[in-house]
């Protein structure tokens, strides 16, 4: 069986790229510095399920990940979390968090719907984070 993204993240992210490993998407909602790592193995619902060496793997593209929010955005605090209630497929959240956003210091689930990106600063977010995730091994999707 193939690997498929959940057609979830269709209406809910921008693809910026994958990296070895996973597939990195931006979380629509412009509250949030956020993004998604989708591993591009199928049928995955736990982390448990990655083989050893793609556990390690998906480790060294959070740290990645995390590093680049970091960088980019000098948050108070980073949150990574692989839920997973609402879409079953193997998904980690990498989110830079202020202690001036809007559900601080609580979780962002479900605290207040999602405001989209407008369409302009979708691409201007999209393409900053994916140029600051090329050199964790990003390859760029988004143009």
């Amino acid at each position: 069986m193939p690997f498929a993204l959940d057609p979830a993240f269709s209406d809910s992210a921008i693809t910026l790229g994958d990296f070895a490993l996973c597939r990195v998407l931006l979380q629509d909602d412009a509250r949030y510095p956020w993004l998604v790592l989708v591993p591009r193995r199928p049928a995955l619902a736990e982390i448990i399920d990655l083989e050893p060496a793609d556990r390690a793997l998906l480790m060294d593209e959070i740290a990645a990940a995390s590093s680049a929010l970091k960088a980019l955005y000098q948050p108070d605090k980073l949150n990574v979390g692989a839920l997973g209630n609402h879409v079953r497929q193997l998904h980690i959240h990498v989110i830079a968090r202020f202690a001036s956003d809007p559900a601080w210091p609580g979780p962002v689930w479900g605290h207040s719907p999602a405001v989209p990106y407008a369409a302009h600063v979708a691409g201007m977010t999209a393409d900053r984070l994916a140029k600051a995730l090329v050199p964790h091994g990003l390859k760029e999707a988004h143009p």
